[in-house]
């Protein structure tokens, strides 16, 4: 069953008359979004209303369409994946030991976040390593770790010269500055034979990934409970391990082109025979883009267009649309510049003929937006 089909069930239990709000620094969303879940009146179930602390003046109606929400899950399931609560590669984190996320209860507001942008139409946490999505579906027990898991470089160079140890007198020599460690572990043992290294090697990495953070999974997985994703998670394994592991999807023009469907005006108008002739425009753009920067760019269109820099496990809703901005030639140079709404997934185009003046007011577009309510 695909995670869209799944989350899409899940999202039938959310309560679009209530909404419970969320007051947004871009400099510190991780913070602004724990207050908003340990907010008293907070609600999974509700529909989330966003506000960045540059959105002035803006009625509530303005700021809770979809928008600022997906720019909103976006940014912290980013600042996740580079949080304390988490340590390893990029694309291949575990969970960290960190007293204050545990004293706090951060961790529990790490899998909080997750369910809930799941099921809210933000991104996956693609971040997270093979043996944190095993052991989340099988439990901790389920979890086969390697020395590439480990993200202390004097730990995993000690640890090595253990997995290359061909001879008992190789091992022996090879434990001595794990000794401590190994007490901690539990791990401390008579070597009497080279086949005790795989065993002991593979107790150290399960101590290490596994049992040292038991406290930190247990509060992270009852966070993910949140909206039963976590349930959805263990019956459907197959489904969201591309989501919960990295496995880049990168973006592409043709997927692009799919993605987004022209609004175009009544066939034999006038309106509608330019709109026609910027299509090819907007197709060009996009494969130059890709060209050039590969998927990148076409993120930073998505983002320009959604507030998401990717197409999120359970869609976008509504779906992304073209329009077209129509103007008179004395009308002002802005007037001819890309514009968005985000609330609807709306990329308007500004209507063109020559090539290199489309491409050049779409770079200027990119590079000169940041964010929620700018064009």
């Amino acid at each position: 069953m695909p995670a869209k089909d799944i989350l899409e069930e899940l999202s039938e239990s959310i309560n679009t008359g209530m909404h419970s709000k969320f007051n947004i620094s871009r400099s510190a969303v991780l913070d602004g979004a724990i207050r908003g879940f340990k907010r008293a009146t907070y609600n999974p179930q509700y529909s989330m209303n966003v506000k960045f602390s540059d959105d002035f003046g803006k009625s509530e109606e303005a700021v809770d369409l979809g928008g600022p929400r997906r720019e909103f899950l976006r940014l912290l399931i980013e600042a996740l994946s580079v949080s304390p609560m988490f340590e390893g590669p990029d694309g291949r984190k575990n969970l960290a030991m960190n007293s204050t996320a545990l004293r706090e209860d951060t961790y529990f507001m790490a899998g909080r976040a997750i369910a809930v942008s799941l099921v809210h139409g933000g991104p996956a946490p693609r971040f997270l390593s093979p043996v944190l999505s095993d052991g989340l579906v099988g439990g901790p027990n389920a979890a086969c770790p390697t020395l590439n898991d480990i993200n202390d470089a004097d730990l995993h160079a000690k640890l090595k010269k253990v997995s290359d140890s061909c001879t008992l007198e190789e091992l022996q020599k090879a434990t001595d500055p794990l000794l401590d460690y190994m007490a901690s572990a539990g791990c401390v043992r008579r070597l009497t034979a080279i086949s005790d290294r795989d065993l002991l090697l593979h107790d150290l990495l399960m101590f290490h990934i596994v049992h040292r953070v038991q406290g930190p999974f247990q509060r992270f997985t009852e966070g993910l409970k949140t909206l039963g994703v976590l349930g959805a998670v263990k019956q459907h394994p197959d489904s969201f391990r591309k989501w919960f592991c990295h496995e880049p999807q990168p973006l592409t023009a043709d997927v692009m082109d799919q993605l987004f469907t022209p609004r175009l005006s009544p066939k034999g108008s006038n309106k509608r025979r330019l709109e026609e002739d910027v299509i090819p425009l907007w197709r060009d753009y996009l494969q130059d883009a890709e060209d050039e920067e590969g998927s990148s760019k076409l993120q930073n269109i998505l983002v320009f267009a959604t507030g998401a820099s990717e197409i999120p496990p359970i869609g976008f809703s509504p779906g992304p649309s073209i329009e077209f901005l129509h103007g008179s030639s004395e009308e002002s140079h802005t007037k001819k510049l890309p514009m968005a709404n985000t609330c609807i997934n709306c990329l308007k185009l500004p209507v063109l003929t020559c090539y290199e003046v489309f491409k050049e007011n779409m770079d200027f577009a990119l590079a000169n937006t940041q964010g929620f309510g700018r064009t």
